[in-house]
């Protein structure tokens, strides 16, 4: 026969009643909470997965924030831009009316007035900073003012030439915008390929129209050993010369030149127009840059000069080449930062779909079941409310009530 003393009754019903406590308060606290996992002891091989998806999403999170954050400075840059490149539909439509008809010097005065004000509105549009304060031409600089206009026109750049980048996803980067070195500065001169220029000491009416390469092979090999440098004199006949300045003023083509026509060699044609005088010149040169803004300050200077029509109209002619060049780069950088606002776009959207993917996984991992739970709570406070009484009514029992 087995002995079973008071106190180990007592124990083992105290003992059972703390268990169905515990239980009881661990569902209490799934139901309260809504998560199935408190702690890494409610289920180990779950809470790991967890702190993976939380990670997870966490990083998704701080993607889409970036995403945000570069959406916005390329939609201004984009709107930038755009306003830039009307201003220089304004500034070329200016350089056309000067070519196409003689100009008083009033007429030239209210031209140059004009022409200044929109160098200054572009200063300011290329200087155009973000929400944040952060300029947006300035690459990776931190200056907050990249572009200044100098008393003698000219317009200095602080910034540099590295774009600003966004991570938005595991080794995936974005510039979320462009630097202004090559966007306004660093511009090829003239068609792209070379500028001819007609000499500002020239005393005829000869004009230079449009220009451009012909024979892409010939002009490869003129300029393998460097940037084109010719130098091309007129006679009194009409005869021209063209000598190359870095091989010694060597003659490399000549020929005879009629009003209207034009002068080909080294794989280059120059459109010609008007007559020259002896000594009348033409340089040719490539591999050089002009900014937009010195396209506007080389007008403004024109305008306000004393040189006449024909001076003027080589000036306006040269720069519209720049400004064609210029809204050439815009176009093209409009373009590219579409293409980015798309990449972003659907870089967003897959994000927003992993989001609710992740989201599903862990909810299935870490929430409660509510139905579930809830039963499960009430059978356990049963079963603690039926311990409790019992231990009540046997511990409220002696030997005495069976004497009685």
């Amino acid at each position: 026969m087995i002995r079973l003393s008071t106190s180990w009754m007592y124990q083992q019903s105290l003992t059972t009643m703390l268990d169905q406590q515990g239980s009881l308060a661990a569902t209490q606290n799934q139901v309260s909470s809504g998560q199935r996992i408190n702690l890494a002891s409610d289920d180990p091989s779950g809470a790991a997965q967890v702190v993976s998806l939380n990670h997870i999403l966490a990083s998704t999170a701080q993607y889409s924030s970036n995403i945000n954050d570069a959406n916005a400075r390329l939609s201004t840059e984009s709107n930038t831009l755009s306003s830039f490149n009307s201003l220089l539909d304004q500034a070329r439509s200016m350089a056309v009316q000067g070519i196409n008809g003689s100009l008083s010097a009033s007429d030239r005065q209210d031209m140059a007035t004009q022409l200044t004000q929109i160098r200054a509105q572009l200063v300011q549009l290329a200087n155009t900073t973000d929400a944040s304060g952060d300029a947006l031409f300035a690459g990776t600089s931190t200056t907050s003012t990249p572009f200044t206009l100098n008393s003698d026109g000219s317009v200095s750049y602080a910034g540099n030439s590295d774009n600003q980048m966004t991570t938005i996803g595991n080794g995936l980067r974005i510039p979320n915008s462009d630097a202004g070195a090559g966007l306004f500065m660093n511009i090829p001169a003239g068609n792209g390929s070379f500028v001819a220029s007609a000499a500002a000491g020239n005393t005829g009416t000869l004009l230079v129209g449009a220009t451009s390469v012909t024979d892409s092979n010939a002009w490869k090999a003129a300029t393998a050993s460097g940037p084109a440098n010719y130098a091309i004199s007129f006679d009194a006949a009409g005869n021209w010369t063209a000598t190359d300045a870095s091989h010694g003023n060597a003659v490399v083509a000549s020929g005879s030149y009629q009003d209207g026509g034009s002068i080909s060699f080294n794989g280059m044609t120059i459109a010609l127009s008007g007559t020259p005088a002896a000594g009348d010149s033409v340089s040719v040169n490539s591999g050089k840059t002009q900014d937009v803004f010195g396209t506007l300050t080389n007008m403004i200077n024109a305008l306000n000069g004393s040189g006449g029509d024909t001076q003027l109209n080589n000036t306006m002619s040269r720069q519209i080449e720049s400004l064609d060049r210029a809204q050439g780069q815009l176009s093209s950088t409009q373009t590219d930062v579409g293409g980015r606002l798309n990449r972003l776009t659907q870089q967003q959207s897959n994000y927003s779909n992993l989001t609710l993917t992740y989201q599903t996984t862990l909810s299935g991992v870490q929430d409660t079941d509510m139905a579930s739970a809830i039963s499960k709570l009430m059978l356990q406070s049963t079963a603690l409310q039926a311990s409790q009484q019992t231990f009540a009514k046997v511990q409220g029992m002696s030997l005495f009530d069976y004497l009685k």
